[in-house]
């Protein structure tokens, strides 16, 4: 898109994603389950080199239960993100929310891939591309034990990637913008521009904490938090 549209501009990016969310509840039916925000930390900033985060809608459609087999065919360029999620009890609107509110506005979080797809060959994308692309979302799924806040940080979570029983890479939760709260609070405060607000029940994703990897074929993927527990995703 910003190859053919290089005068695009963030604001006409979320305009497109947002009409194209309307289109797809009109002719599938659905409802909104929650948000994502993308682009939260350095390894996804540097991998579609980009310097500020997105976001994009959850759909009640895009949840995978855990432990169903995803059928590749379904995507078409499909990587996979380990998040740590946040089930809110409370509404967050912005502006001015902090990350104390997001927590208090808490009920719970929980181990979460996202697998996120593109429309634009070999992810050769620009932020306004990303962002008229939903944010690039394609399913989530959710893991692990629902563990409320409070009685440690939420900043160090460890987390350990796994790739066909492989270890890939390491983290803690900290790679999301040094808070995964944050994220959420960036969000908050940014959806009010949009005349939008994070309502309780909804699900948000704060961003990966490590690079995304590929989903093939035969694939497992697995996530390992301290204290949250695991999710995983296989592939046929």
């Amino acid at each position: 898109m910003t190859e053919q549209y290089p005068e695009i501009e963030v604001a006409d990016a979320y305009a497109i994603q947002i009409e194209g969310i309307r289109e797809r509840i009109a002719a599938h039916g659905g409802a909104i389950a929650g948000w994502k925000v993308g682009l939260t930390s350095k390894a996804m900033q540097k991998m579609l080199n980009v310097q500020e985060p997105d976001f994009g809608l959850l759909l009640d459609s895009m949840r995978i239960e855990e432990g169903v087999e995803v059928d590749c065919s379904q995507f078409i360029w499909p990587r996979v993100e380990p998040e740590v999620a946040f089930q809110l009890k409370g509404d967050l609107k912005g502006p001015g929310v902090t990350a104390e509110q997001v927590m208090a506005a808490t009920e719970y979080v929980m181990p979460a891939l996202e697998l996120i797809d593109s429309r634009i060959k070999d992810w050769k994308i620009k932020l306004c591309d990303t962002i008229a692309d939903n944010a690039s979302c394609g399913r989530f799924v959710l893991g692990g034990r629902r563990t409320p806040p409070g009685g440690f940080d939420i900043r160090l979570i460890g987390m350990n990637y796994y790739v066909d029983g492989h270890l890939v890479s390491t983290a803690t939760s900290a790679a999301v913008i040094g808070n995964p709260a944050e994220a959420v609070a960036w969000l908050a405060n940014t959806l009010a521009q949009f005349g939008h607000y994070l309502e309780a029940g909804q699900v948000v994703m704060p961003g990966s904490l490590v690079a995304a990897v590929d989903a093939k074929p035969g694939g497992h993927v697995r996530a390992d938090f301290d204290r949250l527990g695991s999710v995983e995703l296989r592939f046929r």
